[in-house]
């Protein structure tokens, strides 16, 4: 304590500091806008009151089955009204919600359900072959409750109880609490990293709450903005935006299948404003069939990410009538926190010039203190000119809290102080960051990370395998898509087709190479094999 007159009986206490949450989004919006559309899934409309009272009932319900702070409940489900409402339910009975990627395998699913723990699994019937093999390989089950969404294809049931029975055990009224500590965590999300098994980064309420505004202030969102889910929920938590679009009191539209004459009908019949996706959603809509498409009511806005989107799509994007806003982020920060902040002199350049510039990944969010390229050695700053590479590091509020059991990992990100993120790129003398390279050999397909050496250690594995290395192959409606370099034993055969239907066998489908290439792995002397290498072999290949 100072003996400034300022820090004199001018402490926190409950009527000048309150922990920061998304959760209180939607008791204001419910309570403002009350009969306003909060969520349109397939021929399911529900107001805001009606999604708050359903929340609550999720949370009531959680609460009588023994969840509360700190335990884990799952979800395995596409973009649905219930897994919209288990970012608010689930949280609101202190429990941290753990959104799965339904792509996944059985293996990978199990792995990740015994590694966070999770006490209760909610899960979408046209999951249930895989969910069921992951269930049989968990060393601990949780409580599984079915999803049965009427627009889905159906599927076998796994669980005691549906989600609808579920939320009937539950008090609308239920009176929640807010955490005692904005720090305490609201999400676990699993991401790919170097490694096979995946990484559990753990979201807290204050960093939640504050990427959820910062999507509105980089991309000016006005209130009542009605949003098409195209973006995976189970990506970063939908990049935070089931609780920006709830903030707004918007609507959100929920759409099962991400295809290009649904997202037309979506946008045309909803009065869509707003989507996020990466460069293949982009892709999907350029290349829609005529038949597909519908006329757009106005210029509609959209966000994509991954890959860095080559400048010719988002040219062809905006000449449809959609405006691209470019954003880069990792899971370890939440989705997105840095933007590609448009200039309004750039408006008098050339369309071509004006989609370079726009491909470049940016400047930090508001929300995000600090954005640098350095040296990842010495944390030195390099020259912004455009040309000399670096790491890129983050560093703020909407960083992880870290991983999850995993010291050992969170130590080496956060290294220096700042949130290392294992890319590589430039600082040109505008301030903008523009990626070049990863140092991870992360592949990034259709917005999907992928782990070179997990898929390298399935090709190893079939017998007439001596080598393997997985680079990335730029792809232009994928983005980018595995391409595997293999040698083969002396005297063993197998052809390309072998070898991807070896790996579809053991790999989750968005895993497998698409490109099989045979022959002598290049390597350095010391016998490592020379990435750098195959990645332009990959890049000029027809």
């Amino acid at each position: 304590m100072t003996d400034s007159p300022y820090d004199q009986h001018l402490g926190r206490n409950p009527a000048n500091h309150v922990p920061l949450t998304p959760l209180g989004f939607l008791e204001r919006t419910a309570q403002v806008y009350p009969d306003r559309i909060a969520v349109i899934h397939g021929r399911q409309r529900r107001t805001w009151a009606e999604t708050h009272a359903r929340c609550r009932r999720l949370a009531s319900a959680l609460a009588r089955r023994g969840i509360g702070r700190g335990d884990t409940v799952a979800v395995m489900a596409p973009n649905v009204t219930a897994l919209f409402e288990a970012h608010f339910g689930v949280p609101m009975a202190g429990a941290v919600l753990n959104a799965l990627n339904v792509r996944l395998d059985a293996e990978t699913i199990a792995f990740i359900l015994d590694h966070g723990e999770a006490k209760v699994l909610l899960t979408d019937r046209e999951f249930a072959p895989t969910v069921a093999k992951a269930l049989a390989m968990v060393a601990h089950r949780p409580v599984v409750i079915d999803i049965d969404d009427p627009d889905g294809p159906g599927g076998e049931t796994l669980g005691e109880t549906d989600y609808e029975s579920l939320l009937t055990e539950g008090d609308p009224d239920f009176a929640w609490q807010p955490p005692d500590d904005e720090w305490e965590a609201i999400a676990l999300n699993y991401t790919s990293g170097t490694t096979g098994n995946p990484k559990g980064v753990v979201y807290h309420h204050r960093g939640a709450y504050l990427n959820a505004m910062g999507n509105v202030l980089v991309w000016g969102m006005p209130r009542h903005a009605t949003y098409l889910w195209t973006l995976p929920m189970f990506h970063c938590n939908g990049w935070c935006f089931p609780w920006t679009v709830t903030a707004l009191a918007g609507t959100h539209v929920c759409l099962r299948r991400v295809e290009a004459k649904a997202i037309f009908a979506a946008i045309a019949d909803h009065g869509v404003t707003h989507l996020c996706g990466a460069p293949i959603v982009m892709n999907m809509l350029i290349h829609a069939a005529p038949a597909d498409r519908r006329a757009l009511p106005g210029t509609v806005e959209l966000m994509t990410a991954a890959a860095p989107p080559p400048a010719a799509v988002i040219e062809a994007m905006e000449r449809q009538g959609f405006h691209i806003t470019h954003v880069y982020g990792l899971t370890e920060v939440y989705g997105p926190a840095v933007v590609c902040d448009w200039n309004q002199d750039w408006d008098r350049l050339p369309g071509e010039e004006q989609a370079r510039l726009k491909s470049r990944q940016g400047v930090r969010y508001p929300v995000l203190e600090g954005l640098m390229v350095a040296d990842p050695a010495t944390l030195a700053p390099v020259p912004s000119d455009g040309a000399t590479m670096g790491e890129v590091f983050m560093r703020g509020n909407i960083v992880m809290k870290g991983y999850l059991k995993n010291p050992r990992a969170t130590d080496e990100a956060f290294a220096g102080g700042w949130f290392h993120t294992g890319d590589l790129g430039v600082r040109h003398p505008d301030g903008y960051v523009e990626l070049k390279d990863r140092s991870k050999d992360i592949i990034i397909s259709g917005g999907e990370n992928i782990s070179t050496i997990e898929v390298e250690g399935v090709l190893y594995r079939h017998p007439a395998v001596l080598e393997a290395a997985v680079v990335a192959r730029p792809d232009a409606h994928w983005g980018e898509t595995p391409c595997a370099f293999v040698t083969l034993k002396d005297g063993q055969a197998a052809t390309a087709e072998e070898i991807i239907a070896f790996a579809r066998a053991n790999l989750a489908r968005f895993k497998v190479p698409r490109t099989v290439v045979f022959g002598p792995l290049p390597k350095t002397s010391t016998g490592k094999v020379q990435k750098y290498a195959l990645r332009e072999r990959a890049r000029n290949l027809d």
